[in-house]
């Protein structure tokens, strides 16, 4: 099988039956929401925005909400381990519980995607405070990964009812990040299809790319990939599962881990890749090893690009063309102990793609990684 890319992908959006304007915020559940929100605001520029806990009435849980351009990250830590979050946190380590999509009308949402066969997650809910109300619902996902539908057009707050605003002396400069390019999902060998089916069926999402093994393989190990793309392009998520390889690879490694299918890394949008990547690498963020033969044949078979050739190599950002036009990516390693979740920083220049051209040595980089774990 070879790669295989949709032209179809565009709709008219009157025939979209449940229009998603966008991700409204990534949920990740960790084992301290207060050092991780110090973490994510140090290390990756984030801004406080809001904050629940004991001292606004949640018994339950503290989260911290954070902002950068368009993106809204929520972390949050269980206060009792026999809670559903304890048992989610105990299990996966931290990890990506929630990706939240922003929508006209989260009742019919929720009853349009429940009636298309989802598992019911949250029932409508509507919450008030001074500043509005907002309705919510939700659908359960690949292993313990939920979408919520957030309806929030007569809410004029911070974030939520329910949340205060943070207001910290401490707020590091951003770094550029602009808003969630897609959000990569590990399953089981076998069950590829099975959720690219419910992302058809359930959210009407529409296959744009395939890859297969010869597509995305070493010689060690292998995986396949469908991403799922919605009718707006604005919501893209690539499904990925391990192929039959020689060694065990990394979306074998991930499932043994987290213990179980979960969100694999999280893509973030730059609209200046060098700048970014750059404040990253100060403030301490590590990335994926680049060879630096990588480069040597980068012109050649992109083509030209505005960007300093140096620049790139210097800091390890990868470089991959396609028909609309090219584009700048870069891989961090795992940002908790477990090999799990980690972040792709992305400048799209025209490219709708997800960087083909790179997988060889991507892959490559991360068998390396393996190999110093002793996990490959």
């Amino acid at each position: 099988m070879e790669t295989t890319v949709q032209t179809t992908l565009a709709q008219d959006q009157t025939t979209d039956f449940l229009p998603l304007h966008g991700t409204d915020y990534i949920e990740m559940i960790v084992g301290n929401a207060k050092q991780a929100a110090h973490f994510y605001k140090t290390a990756f520029g984030f801004q406080s925005l809001a904050y629940s806990g004991l001292e606004t009435g949640s018994r339950n849980q503290a989260s911290y909400v954070l902002k950068q351009g368009k993106i809204r990250l929520v972390l949050t830590t269980p206060y009792h381990s026999d809670s559903p979050l304890g048992q989610h946190l105990l299990r996966h380590g931290d990890g990506v519980k929630a990706i939240a999509f922003e929508v006209d009308d989260a009742h019919y949402a929720f009853e349009e995607t429940v009636r298309r066969g989802a598992e019911a997650y949250l029932v409508p809910s509507v919450a008030h405070d001074e500043f509005g109300s907002v309705v919510r619902s939700g659908i359960r996902t690949y292993g313990d990964v939920v979408h919520i539908f957030v309806e929030r057009k007569d809410y004029k707050g911070s974030f939520l009812p329910g949340f205060q605003p943070w207001n910290s002396e401490y707020n590091p400069e951003p770094i550029g990040l602009e808003y969630i390019d897609h959000c990569v999902g590990n399953v089981e060998l076998g069950k590829m299809n099975h959720w690219a089916k419910f992302y058809e069926n359930v959210l009407g999402f529409k296959n744009l790319i395939t890859f297969d093994d010869k597509d995305i393989s070493t010689a060690y190990t292998a995986l396949m990939s469908k991403v799922m793309s919605s009718s707006n392009m604005r919501i893209k998520f690539p499904i990925n599962e391990p192929a039959r390889g020689k060694k065990k690879s990394q979306i074998e490694e991930y499932l043994e881990f987290y213990e179980g299918p979960g969100c694999q890394h999280i893509a973030v949008a730059t609209d200046n890749i060098l700048h970014t990547v750059s404040e990253l690498r100060k403030r301490g963020v590590e990335f994926l090893y680049v060879p630096g033969t990588y480069y040597d044949t980068v012109i050649e078979r992109v083509g030209a690009i505005k960007e300093d050739l140096e620049a790139l190599k210097k800091l390890g950002i990868m470089v991959d063309r396609d028909e609309e036009g090219y584009l700048l990516q870069i891989f961090t390693r795992p940002v908790e102990d477990r090999p799990t979740l980690f972040f792709e920083i992305i400048q799209r220049v025209g490219a709708k793609s997800f960087g083909k051209g790179n997988f060889q040595a991507l892959f490559e980089s991360i068998e390396a990684e393996q190999e110093r774990r002793g996990t490959l």
